[in-house]
């Protein structure tokens, strides 16, 4: 049985609705795959929770926007 687990998932959702309330939609879309990379190796050093995923993904855009 192959059960596949997306820890990205949920974090992306809630970053994306967090950017649609503050109207930044297109940074959002933008900077997606840049996001996904970003959360990628957080996965990668261990980090498992969606809430910590979901913080990190917004500062990281936020961090970007600013660029």
């Amino acid at each position: 049985m192959h059960t596949e687990i997306n820890l990205f998932e949920k974090p992306i959702e809630r970053i994306k609705i967090t950017c649609d309330l503050m109207g930044i939609a297109d940074e959002f879309e933008r900077k997606l795959s840049e996001l996904e990379t970003h959360l990628e190796g957080l996965v990668a050093d261990g980090e498992t929770s969606e809430d910590r995923l979901t913080v990190s993904g917004l500062s990281f855009l936020k961090g970007t926007a600013r660029r």
